[in-house]
């Protein structure tokens, strides 16, 4: 999953990064308002971490233009002011949670599940699709008794496949979701992952095959 961080104090934002990336999420962080409701309203991201207290538009303002936007991102607003008030007005504005700094990084991700899990975005140990088994917390792919461990683009690129099994997957989305939108990934990028994918399935024994549509995208299917 892709979370983007808006957040103009550079280590916070740095130690968030960090702390989200050690869970397995992938991040992109950017440091005004502005900035940050550009990205977000790409509808690319599964979440946005908020700050309030932000340059050129304040997060309040982000959140409220998303919404005005129809982009339904979830959203934790963070921030040093604890009033009743500020929380009733940054939900108001179409925030779904709302964190007083500091904050423990347990609570963080526990809000961060929870606000997924209502989403309709189920966080799950394991995906499963025909006759493989995907392992989240130790990017392993297994397959009856014979199983193996995924790079980390690899896994990504998997998990979207798996979480949106039988459905075609864009390109772009996979460039976006797995390389950053400001990466410079390209469509050979993902192809060469997409190949890396086959041979572990190959090694494996499964009949799952990944089907490519034609300057669209991929989809699992299977061949048992």
């Amino acid at each position: 999953m892709r979370i983007l961080i808006v957040e103009d104090e550079t280590r916070l934002a740095d130690a968030l990064s960090q702390i989200l990336g050690e869970a397995k999420y992938q991040t992109d962080v950017v440091y005004d308002g502005q900035d940050g409701l550009d990205y977000a309203a790409t509808g690319q991201y599964d979440a946005v971490v908020l700050d309030v207290m932000l340059p050129r538009m304040d997060g309040f303002a982000v959140v409220r233009a998303l919404r005005a936007q129809g982009v339904a991102t979830p959203v934790i607003l963070l921030t040093a002011r604890g009033e009743l008030t500020d929380k009733i007005h940054g939900l108001d504005c179409g925030a779904d949670d709302y964190m007083t700094k500091p904050f423990a990084p347990e609570e963080l991700l526990a809000r961060l599940r929870a606000m997924l899990r209502r989403q309709g975005d189920v966080v799950l140990d394991t995906l499963h699709f025909a006759d493989l088994t995907l392992e989240l917390s130790t990017n392993t792919l297994t397959c009856g008794a014979k199983s193996v461990r995924l790079g980390y683009k690899e896994f990504e690129v998997l998990r979207i496949l798996m979480a949106n099994a039988k459905q075609i997957v864009p390109k772009e989305t996979l460039i976006v979701k797995v390389w950053g939108a400001e990466s410079g990934a390209e469509d050979n990028n993902v192809e060469a992952y997409i190949s890396f994918l086959r041979k572990k399935f190959f090694f494996l024994g499964s009949h799952v095959t990944i089907g490519t549509v034609r300057k669209v995208g991929y989809l699992l299917e299977d061949e048992g």
